[in-house]
């Protein structure tokens, strides 16, 4: 019974890690395509995208972990409200610097041009994510 709780949670936790996988294809063909980057430019920002992405998620990742742990324990015990507003401005910090890290090697990467459309790019790939969402959300929602 333990090893088949391992193998379940090995096969969702590979289930997510493939639906990640997805979404960042899909997010790299829409600024490869909407940037219109040439294959040159491509292949010399993708392993800058993927680091940048799989920074930005295990960042989010270990935030929610902590978030959901203090809220856990919130049945308990009154959560360290000084401590999570901290560790929230803390978490906006580091993915800033995340943010500012990836531009200042894109920029060595793409012509000015080039990077205004990867971002516009990239700010359009957020706003569809968001209407999507909402979108499944209302689809989802019970019905009065």
């Amino acid at each position: 019974m333990l090893i088949s709780g391992f193998v379940n949670a090995n096969q969702c936790y590979e289930q997510k890690q493939d639906k990640i996988d997805e979404m960042h294809q899909q997010k790299w063909h829409i600024l490869v395509t909407e940037a219109q980057l040439t294959s040159k430019e491509a292949d010399v920002v993708l392993p800058v995208f993927m680091e940048y992405e799989q920074s930005v998620w295990e960042l989010h990742r270990k935030n929610r972990e902590a978030f959901k742990a203090a809220m856990k324990n919130a049945q308990k015990e009154k959560p360290d409200y000084s401590q999570l507003n901290d560790r929230y401005v803390d978490f906006e910090f580091k993915e800033a610097k995340l943010f500012k890290d990836y531009h200042l090697k894109l920029r060595r990467l793409l012509q000015p041009e080039t990077l205004f459309k990867y971002y516009k790019a990239e700010r359009a790939f957020k706003r569809k994510l968001l209407n999507d969402f909402q979108n499944r959300k209302q689809a989802n929602a019970p019905r009065p």
